[in-house]
């Protein structure tokens, strides 16, 4: 496997629906309602928690961790680098409970307002629904990794506690976007991936599937609201994606992951910035959100700048 060889094995149709034009709102979360009747997964009775994990496999695709192919991962033995895999995993899951956390109450503010009998806002209690399984999932993963968790810095912390304040709607969905899309990518190279450990995969595979209308619901409404909202949000919007994807390029593997494996944390920061294969991954790993977000008008101005530096854009 290549980082950049996907699995066409799940149905990603809704996902790609969401590139066309804008639909009734009640036709799409209809048909996401159905999606959620037919597979969800609850990963409590979906996964063998008590299987051992197997020796010599990964707890992440060696090509995504942070660190290939550079000096210093030519110089760390086998084991280390596994062990390191096992730390980037549980980096990654905990990032991914700190944004489920969080986009569960921007879609509770969401449809505060709205019609509490329709289908639009029956899907975002679904969704809210699933991404409290997601976190659950994730968090018991980290726990059977033996690992510690490894939280955001408490300034970006903060931060999302003025953004879960003062986000409009377009910006709420841009952002869930975000968070969402490259860690989906990665983990769809993951599920496949038999060098992975068969815990790690299952765990992918449920996101991955769960996921598709997740990224579809989202989609759907940010297109919708950058047509329909006023100018001044649609500013605003672009430039808080764009400082979003900034904090998410920063946090997306905390520093920590490389002292608990032994390693001297500023020598691998360094390392990591100056890689060209890992700059490769973050920008695959965004591109179809990249243009998803182009095609409907976020990328640009200062957001655009903003994105560009954060290393996700092309």
């Amino acid at each position: 496997m290549t980082p950049f060889t996907e699995s066409t094995e799940p149905d990603f149709s809704l996902l790609r629906d969401a590139l066309g034009p804008l639909r009734d709102r009640e036709q799409v979360a209809e048909r996401l309602l159905e999606s959620s009747r037919k597979h969800s997964y609850d990963p409590d009775t979906e996964l063998d928690w008590d299987a051992p994990f197997e020796d010599g496999k990964w707890f992440w695709p060696p090509e995504l961790v942070s660190l290939y192919d550079t000096p210093l991962w030519r110089r760390m033995s086998e084991e280390q680098r596994i062990t390191l895999s096992r730390h980037e995993a549980a980096s990654l899951a905990s990032l991914g409970v700190w944004f489920e956390i969080i986009l569960m109450q921007l879609l509770v503010r969401h449809i505060y307002d709205k019609s509490l009998t329709s289908h639009h806002v029956r899907y975002a209690l679904t969704e809210i629904a699933d991404e409290c399984r997601h976190s659950m999932m994730f968090a018991r993963l980290i726990r059977q990794g033996g690992t510690p968790a490894y939280p955001v810095p408490r300034l970006y912390h903060n931060l999302a506690r003025l953004l879960k304040t003062v986000s409009t709607t377009p910006g709420s969905f841009a952002a869930t976007l975000l968070g969402e899309e490259i860690l989906d990518w990665m983990q769809r190279l993951t599920f496949p991936d038999e060098r992975v450990q068969t815990l790690v995969r299952g765990v992918t595979r449920i996101h991955v599937v769960e996921e598709a209308r997740h990224v579809r619901y989202a989609r759907e409404e940010l297109r919708r609201q950058m047509i329909t909202a006023p100018r001044w949000e649609q500013e605003f919007t672009r430039l808080s994606c764009g400082e979003a994807a900034r904090v998410f390029s920063t946090c997306f593997v905390n520093p920590a992951v490389y002292e608990a494996v032994g390693l001297d944390r500023r020598e691998a920061v360094a390392q990591v910035r100056a890689s060209g294969h890992r700059r490769e991954v973050m920008q695959s790993g965004a591109r179809r959100l990249t243009d998803f977000l182009d095609d409907i008008g976020v990328l640009r101005g200062p957001g655009r700048r903003l994105w560009k530096s954060s290393g996700l854009l092309a």
